[in-house]
């Protein structure tokens, strides 16, 4: 009889071999059996007698043959294990993904609560149940838990010791960048001096009548501060020709989010208006200016006279492009906008200090505010130049306040407290991290790529997005309401639209990205590091002018939770930082990752073709490539979703269907999109294994993923900002509105007719 020995029980076994004798027949340990040689002697009773020299050497072949023994049992050990292993691979791992995927779906649905009745509640109850909102956040979601992974990730690549110590490294400048900021005691220590330096700069509050100069004081705002006063002055890509960039000019110069909150239409404005107040009087106080009340008063009423003749970014006009969008020559723009001294605005001056250049009279600009100028240039000759020259420090004052010692930041809380309710400060750690990512993007995103990102993934996701594309390409042609010129136009503004995944290549070669970040950083100096830091981006910006442009740069670093579709550029940009776990996740089933980032992608994709996006052609130039008859068709479409979303109210404030209409026809057409992309990866590669303790097919898990993505919950404070600024519908009716306007839906969950999540009338557009 065969037996399975182990190491130790061979060398116990070969000890005995002295004693062999006692066996008999020739029997050895563990089943052996001997024949003896014709030349054995026999011991009385028939038993050979053995020499010494004999024992010894029936010993060693005893130990020889018991070692070839070991050994092929080790080799089949080895080789059954081996088998074992490539099996879990292929089997126990997905196993383990799918349980894990199972656990995850379970743990935020609620099962109590009919889908067919509220979806996004039986999708996300279970979350919602268990998640509060953390005392430093004004919201938080299941999103929000993946920025939580993302932020561990890159603190703990900053916290690393630096690899390329070379004075240009932007991987050493990074990293001191982010210590500079950690060091709250030189921060502390220097209090308000180097926003007083800047102050003082610029003339000092109330600056005597001969250094109040508007054109000197616009250049050191925009040019030197990056701060909008009375307007933004921008370089852009001309959307009328995006071969080119221009000099851009519109509306801007209000601290607050939005222009109806400094109008005191109601209770809540009112308050966020008087809180406003407050931290101005706070700030002017701590940066030693005198007849505190007095100032804080007098910008408050100029910034109020701008909000009168601000138009929303809401309404009508600004979502009409084309309407907007005026190109002038210097000369013109200095007619549009007459003032007078001693405030004249001379716009050749301005820009020619800005640009270091000598435009011409004729050198052209885009204007997209023409009324709202020569409305500001009333402005200007009306109000006082010592108020004007106070407005324009305290724009500046807004911009860098948060760089400096805590009684800043504390302001800074308090007002955000009183807007959107979150009761404590981000610990300084997490402040940082934002810092670094705004002023260090790349040099921080090279390193989470090389750590947290594959180029496997990179293909994977590649895959699903020209699966995405493929179904768009396919609907074209299912569409009764667009006419054969438009459905070509279309279909080649898809195949011209470029896909960015993960990260940009150049971030795979150090000196390269160094050249991001030719300006001097010092661990010592964290203000002085973030003036650099300005000034050597309004340097990259106002070199773009004569430059070529390069329609493959990235406006996201890629460890940036987001994604984003640009017009201009026909461009779809997914950034490493959100293809992760759970949004992507290549373990998961196919179910849920079309459902969760697959949605997304076809969101960004749609938006090429919203009431936004599909204004521009396939080359990113703002064209009118549709008929009349398939637009006005499209518009109807629209004006659907518009009265829908009309309908939907939250905390008694009513949700505003035409402010979020480009983000509510990306919602739909991308839910769609992913769902019918995911029926061709089912028909390629056939069914998925069902998920372990789970009654859903993977048809209803795809949606259950889709609405998973939005389970957040937000500080009641927050939702009335939410309402009036977002572009977004809140998280509740993005679910609610796609889903139930989806047939597929309705079919994959058994919705009677007319259920709330099956009504029997339906918007649709793509």
């Amino acid at each position: 009889m065969e037996k399975t020995y182990s190491l130790t029980a061979h060398y116990d076994e070969f000890q005995e071999v002295k004693y062999v004798s006692k066996y008999q027949s020739g029997t050895l340990p563990n089943g052996f059996s001997l024949q003896l040689g014709a030349g054995a002697k026999k011991r009385r009773g028939g038993l050979p007698r053995w020499s010494r020299r004999e024992v010894c050497l029936l010993s060693g072949l005893v130990f020889a043959a018991g070692l070839c023994v070991i050994l092929t049992c080790m080799l089949v050990l080895k080789y059954l294990a081996a088998e074992g292993d490539s099996y879990c691979l292929e089997g126990c791992q997905e196993k383990k993904a799918f349980l894990r995927a199972s656990r995850f779906l379970s743990a935020n649905m609620d099962a109590s609560i009919d889908p067919c009745q509220d979806f996004y509640s039986f999708a996300c109850g279970g979350w919602l149940r268990r998640h509060g909102i953390p005392e430093d956040k004004v919201v938080y979601g299941t999103i929000g838990a993946i920025a939580e992974q993302n932020e561990a990730k890159l603190r703990a690549l900053l916290s690393r010791p630096v690899r390329r110590r070379a004075r240009a490294s932007a991987e050493r400048k990074v990293k001191e960048f982010f210590r500079s900021c950690l060091d709250r005691a030189e921060i502390d220590r220097l209090g308000p001096r180097p926003m007083l330096e800047v102050i003082g700069e610029c003339g000092g509050w109330d600056a005597p009548p001969d250094r109040r100069d508007i054109n000197e004081l616009l250049y050191k705002t925009q040019g030197v501060y990056s701060a909008a006063v009375l307007f933004s002055l921008t370089v852009s890509l001309d959307e009328k020709n995006t071969s080119r960039y221009i000099i851009r000019i519109d509306q801007d110069g209000l601290t607050l989010p939005e222009r109806t909150l400094y109008l005191g239409q109601d209770e809540e404005s009112e308050k966020i208006l008087a809180a406003y107040r407050v931290f101005m009087e706070r700030l002017l106080t701590l940066l030693g200016a005198e007849h505190v009340e007095q100032k804080a008063q007098e910008i408050l009423q100029l910034e109020q006279h701008l909000a009168n003749i601000t138009v929303s970014e809401y309404d009508d006009v600004r979502r009409d492009v084309g309407s907007m969008y005026h190109k002038v020559t210097l000369a013109e723009l200095q007619r549009i906008t007459p003032t007078h001294l001693p405030w004249q605005l001379k716009w050749k001056r301005l820009l020619d200090r800005i640009f270091h250049d000598n435009f011409s009279e004729e050198e052209e600009v885009v204007l997209l505010a023409t009324d709202y100028m020569h409305k500001v240039s009333d402005l200007i000759r009306v109000t006082p130049s010592r108020i004007l020259h106070n407005y324009m420090l305290w724009r500046i004052v807004v911009v860098l306040s948060e760089h400096l010692s805590t009684p800043f930041r504390d302001a800074i809380h308090e007002l955000s407290k009183e807007m959107e309710g979150n009761e404590k400060q981000l610990e300084l750690g997490k402040i940082c991290l934002s810092q670094a990512n705004k002023h260090f993007g790349m040099a921080l995103g090279a390193l989470f790529v090389e750590e947290h990102f594959s180029s496997a993934s990179k293909a994977k996701v590649q895959q699903l997005v020209e699966d995405i594309k493929y179904i768009l390409d396919q609907r074209l042609d299912e569409l009764d309401w667009m006419d054969e010129e438009t459905r070509r136009a279309a279909r080649a503004k898809l195949r011209y639209m470029m896909v960015m995944i993960g990260y940009p290549d150049f971030l795979l070669k150090p000196e390269a990205i160094d050249k991001e970040y030719e300006f001097e950083v010092d661990e010592k100096t964290y203000f002085k590091n973030i003036l650099n830091s300005i000034a050597f981006g309004i340097r990259l910006s106002v070199k773009k002018i004569r430059q070529e442009v390069d329609k493959s740069a990235w406006l996201l670093p890629p460890q940036a939770l987001n994604a984003y579709y640009l017009p201009n550029k026909n461009q779809m940009v997914f950034p490493a930082g959100i293809l992760q776990p759970t949004l992507y996740n290549p373990e998961f089933p196919q179910s849920l990752n079309y459902g969760g980032i697959g949605t997304i992608i076809g969101h960004e994709l749609t938006h090429g073709y919203d009431d936004w996006g599909g204004q521009y052609d396939r080359h990113g130039n703002l064209v009118h490539w549709w008929t009349e008859r398939s637009y006005s068709k499209f518009l109807k479409k629209a004006q659907c979703i518009v009265n829908l979303y009309d309908n939907f109210t939250v905390y008694n404030q009513r949700v505003n269907g035409k402010h979020t209409l480009g983000e509510n026809i990306a919602d739909m057409g991308g839910l769609k999109l992913a769902y019918y992309a995911y029926q061709k990866w089912v028909r390629e590669h056939g069914p998925e294994h069902p998920l372990h303790h789970m009654k859903y097919t993977h048809d209803q898990l795809f949606f259950i993923a889709f609405a998973q993505n939005w389970c957040i919950k937000r500080r009641s404070q927050s939702i009335y900002l939410q309402v009036l600024t977002d572009k977004h519908a809140p998280e509740h009716y993005r679910v609610l509105g796609s889903v139930s306007q989806f047939e597929e839906f309705g079919r994959v969950f058994h919705c009677p007719k007319n259920s709330p999540m099956n009504p029997v009338h339906k918007c649709s557009v793509w």
